[in-house]
């Protein structure tokens, strides 16, 4: 169906590069490919001004690209591969009896020969393994920010969830899981209808909600008020989400007495 979308033999595929900005919770930058793109080349722009932090999977792990990021003074914090060839310079000591899921910090230089020839080899950087308990495996973080405690660094990459919440939240509340039309032209019309409409959502959310409701339950409240006339102050701060309970009222006890039924009935006949 998606013939322009190549990914397989059998099979298209569509890929959503993305940058989220943490602080705003907001994707800087979109850029829709094909399937087959590399998130290495899914961007243009993958090095950011001074004293930016990235955080990202092991999807952007390159030498060259990391050289780069350190000549613009940025900090990365990504996994490594596993077939990576490094040293170890020195070891870490780690806190007895704190952040037990540090497993081992250690300083490494990258000693294969693609990492001699792009200059990497003569920077050290900084390695942190990781014991994930929900997926009984270590993970390895490298970074080239050598002075922050390795729980710091842990803690950074664990926000990298934070772009998989935002994909979550624009597949099932925005209409991206099927597709109107399978053209190029189609099939990314409606990914940045949906993309410009969450940004809207979120400006609503947090400039007029006095309380900032969850995400889906704001889609929801939006979404039964699309057919009546109310005002935004209203939908965000008035309406209540979901349905109440209705509260049962004391209903008044009426004595029965033995002979009531048959009163009842003698009554009836009579009528």
């Amino acid at each position: 169906m998606f013939d322009w979308a190549k990914f397989r033999t059998a099979k298209g595929g569509v890929k959503i590069h993305t940058c989220l900005d943490v602080e705003f919770m907001l994707p800087d930058v979109v850029n829709i490919s094909e399937a087959k793109v590399h998130d290495r080349y899914g961007l243009e722009q993958l090095v950011f001004p001074q004293n930016t932090i990235i955080v990202e999977d092991r999807g952007c792990f390159d030498f060259t690209l990391m050289m780069n990021r350190i000549a613009a003074q940025n900090t990365f914090v990504t996994r490594i591969k596993c077939n990576t060839v490094y040293e170890t310079v020195e070891e870490i000591d780690l806190p007895d009896g704190e952040n037990e899921h540090i497993v081992k910090d250690e300083i490494i230089r990258l000693t294969s020969q693609k990492a001699k020839d792009c200059g990497i080899y003569d920077q050290e950087l900084r390695l942190v393994h990781v014991y994930k308990e929900d997926e009984n495996k270590i993970i390895e973080i490298i970074t080239n920010q050598l002075e922050w405690d390795a729980l710091t660094i842990a803690e950074l990459y664990k926000k990298r969830w934070d772009i998989e919440l935002f994909f979550k939240a624009l597949k099932q509340n925005l209409q991206v899981k099927t597709f109107v039309g399978t053209s190029e032209n189609a099939v990314k019309s409606q990914i940045y209808i949906a993309l410009i409409t969450y940004l809207l959502l979120e400006l609503i959310r947090r400039t007029i909600a006095k309380k900032l409701p969850a995400f889906s339950n704001f889609v929801e409240k939006i979404q039964m008020s699309l057919c009546f006339c109310l005002s935004l102050d209203y939908v965000c701060n008035i309406m209540c989400e979901g349905a109440k309970r209705i509260k049962q009222s004391k209903q008044m006890k009426i004595p029965l007495s033995p002979d009531f039924f048959s009163e009842h009935k003698q009554l009836s006949l009579n009528g």
